[in-house]
């Protein structure tokens, strides 16, 4: 399918809508998480096909150590398995993998898969594929916040030098650029404290087909509304 311009340079993704995939099917839910793989390679392929240069998965947030032990547990083997079997196939396609959030809390055996698929993919060069794991925003806020506080106290920044710019520049997504279009499927119209400051600008984009069944098709959909959307930043034309 061509897809008409202007085409966004960041796509994020809230992918919602595993359980009720897996429920609707009587399934469980791990197996929700399961099928959603595919959609990731998937929103990938049309993603480099298109253009765009950085896709951002909100993988796993910090409100998800809440669910339930089995299922927290099946999502780290999923995320551990998914490293060792996507790996290759995202290093013939030059796909680039960097993660955000705050990693610290994850076992040492998650940290270690986590630290390989970036070592491994870090010469990609078409897309870079963003995983945002035990990441909140607010969170991510606090962290950068403090950041600039120790800077302050320790006589090396000034409160008049803590700019949007320097703000921005000490969050996770420093070297990124903003997401242009935000995606959350199953139809929630929410951002569940995901890139809060990133998203000032951003399209939306809610439809209501769940994770697992978002195809190909589904993300040239999405380019094709962001593509008839009118952005003027505040600004008139």
């Amino acid at each position: 399918m061509s897809i008409a311009k202007p085409i966004p340079q960041h796509v994020a993704i809230i992918m919602d809508g595993n359980g009720r995939w897996a429920e609707q099917r009587g399934k469980e839910r791990s197996e929700g998480h399961v099928a959603g793989v595919a959609s990731i390679r998937a929103s990938i392929r049309a993603a480099q096909r298109n253009g765009v240069r950085y896709v951002t998965f909100y993988a796993f947030s910090t409100e998800n150590w809440g669910r339930p032990a089995a299922e927290v547990e099946a999502l780290m083997e999923l995320l551990c398995y998914s490293v060792i079997n996507e790996t290759p196939d995202l290093q013939r396609q030059g796909v680039r993998v960097r993660v955000i959030g705050e990693r610290a809390r994850f076992s040492e055996k998650v940290q270690g898969f986590l630290n390989r698929i970036e070592a491994d993919t870090a010469a990609g060069e078409t897309l870079t594929m963003v995983l945002a794991l035990n990441y909140s925003s607010r969170d991510e806020l606090r962290r950068a916040v403090q950041r600039l506080a120790r800077e302050a106290a320790a006589g090396t920044l000034r409160p008049d030098e803590i700019t949007e710019a320097r703000i921005a520049a000490a969050l996770d997504t420093a070297d990124m650029p903003d997401p242009d279009l935000v995606i959350r499927t199953s139809g929630e119209q929410r951002l569940s404290n995901f890139l809060l400051w990133q998203s000032a600008y951003a399209e939306f984009y809610f439809p209501e087909v769940l994770w697992p069944d978002f195809t190909e098709e589904e993300f040239d959909r999405a380019l094709e509304v962001y593509a008839r959307r009118d952005r003027r930043f505040g600004r008139l034309k």
